[in-house]
């Protein structure tokens, strides 16, 4: 099976290529290959596949197999990949909340192209930021949040999430829910480098709160534009960064007041520029995205 490891600040997945190749087993696929021990070491296995609906599919698999409808730093490195791959070429971006936020981090960028991707979320547009036929930057529309506890999913009444109470492990703590496709839990404190995440991020996952398990992430506020946060990803564990959770983070900030609609976010491995969009209702998120290298991997069934 021929591969490529990429990563989006430091989350980083194996991108498999099946316009020219099938991966039978995925689940398990994403077990053997993330093993940073045994195998090639990541955060989980994305197919990028041909779609019928946009320019590519993406299928995203955490590394314990579970299957995930998104992934906001993993479509960030699809999208580069699709391009520089030449398995899609877009077309010129006309969005221009799109172009705004590119421009702010790219200024020289030599021209901004548009994908559309397919995932479990659904259809999300992408722009990228392209100098010398590499792509720089990417952002992306991750479509409106979803508020209702239900639909999150998070078992409490009410129309929001917001401040509800949770006692983990004897100690008291407000959480505050928001889907992005998959659901994400958000708690605000004084410093997040003394939260043991290793120890709290598994019990509140599988807390039976959340009967699909949760995304959770720690956040410190530096100021109303800008937040330090730390995650554990629902079946991948203590991760450098996430790309939907800090789109959750984003929203959280509006819902309990603790941050503007427009932040940076400094994730263990890089940082974030969100937007949550007045006028639209959608989250916008802009980040890098990289490749580090290509192989073939011998102990996978292709």
């Amino acid at each position: 099976m021929r591969f490529t490891k990429m990563h989006g600040i430091g989350n980083d997945y194996v991108y498999v290529n099946c316009f020219d190749q099938t991966v039978d087993d995925p689940a398990q696929v994403a077990i053997q290959v993330s093993d940073r021990h045994f195998g090639i070491g990541s955060d989980g296995l994305i197919l990028v596949m041909p779609s019928e609906k946009a320019d590519v599919r993406m299928r995203m698999f955490n590394a314990d197999g579970s299957e995930a409808q998104m992934c906001g730093n993993g479509v960030r490195c699809l999208a580069k990949y699709t391009l520089e791959h030449n398995l899609a070429t877009g077309r010129t971006c006309q969005q221009q909340t799109l172009i705004d936020l590119l421009r702010a981090a790219v200024p020289d960028a030599d021209e901004l192209r548009e994908l559309t991707v397919e995932t479990g979320r659904g259809i999300l547009t992408l722009a990228l930021a392209l100098k010398d036929a590499l792509v720089e930057q990417v952002c992306v529309d991750m479509d409106e949040p979803i508020l209702l506890p239900s639909q999150i999913p998070v078992n409490v009444t009410g129309q929001q999430a917001v401040g509800i109470p949770l006692t983990v492990d004897t100690q008291n703590l407000l959480m505050t829910c928001v889907s992005m496709g998959n659901p994400h839990v958000v708690f605000y404190c004084s410093d997040v480098a003394a939260i043991d995440l290793e120890h709290l991020g598994p019990i509140i996952e599988t807390h039976p709160i959340f009967p699909e398990k949760t995304n959770v992430h720690f956040v410190q506020v530096l100021s109303p534009n800008e937040v330090i946060m730390r995650t554990w990803e629902r079946g991948s564990g203590i991760t450098l960064a996430c790309g939907t959770g800090a789109s959750a983070v984003c929203v959280a900030g509006i819902l309990a007041s603790k941050t503007q609609r427009n932040i940076l976010t400094h994730l263990p491995g890089g940082d974030l520029r969100l937007l949550w969009n007045e006028t639209d209702n959608h989250v916008f998120m802009a980040g890098s995205a990289t490749e580090v290298f290509s192989g073939i991997w011998q102990s996978a069934q292709s």
